[in-house]
């Protein structure tokens, strides 16, 4: 049920942040936070983690996003986005999704040019921070979604 909740909340930042390019901080400090309270009152992350997993896998969050957010390659939100994961899961959870996420925008940098063309302009004027000339700064948390399955359907 947790995982079901963690993808829906995910689905809505990736939703934001593909069509807006930002992800709104309700979204973001909202789930950090309620993360949080059920670390410390529970004692566990919301994927059944010890506590001090939860703490790492925030660290590990935070060490792996902030670097491209100083360098200008993600947002705020996008470190926001991964720290509030990193509390809700563990260290192996969240290296699993971060490592998914760079697979999944490497093969889109590669099919986006192809798939683009086929896409119907209502699509792609609503998805257009995500089309191929926007490589250079691809929203993060659509990508983060799809890591996120790839690590729920590798554990289950």
């Amino acid at each position: 049920m947790h995982s079901f909740i963690l993808l829906i909340w995910l689905v809505l930042c990736a939703a934001q942040d593909a069509r807006q390019r930002r992800i709104a901080n309700a979204l973001t400090l909202g789930v950090a936070a309620l993360a949080l309270i059920w670390l410390l009152c529970t004692g566990s992350t919301w994927l059944g983690a010890e506590a001090g997993q939860g703490g790492w896998a925030c660290l590990i969050a935070l060490a792996l996003t902030l670097p491209g957010f100083f360098m200008g390659r993600m947002g705020a939100g996008d470190v926001k986005l991964m720290t509030a994961l990193g509390l809700a899961t563990d260290g192996l959870f969240i290296l699993g999704v971060f490592i998914g996420a760079g697979l999944a925008s490497v093969v889109w940098m590669l099919l986006a040019p192809r798939v683009w063309l086929h896409m119907s302009q209502g699509l792609r004027d609503r998805l257009q921070y995500l089309g191929p000339t926007m490589s250079k700064k691809l929203p993060f948390a659509p990508f983060v979604l799809l890591g996120t399955v790839l690590v729920l359907l590798w554990i289950h």
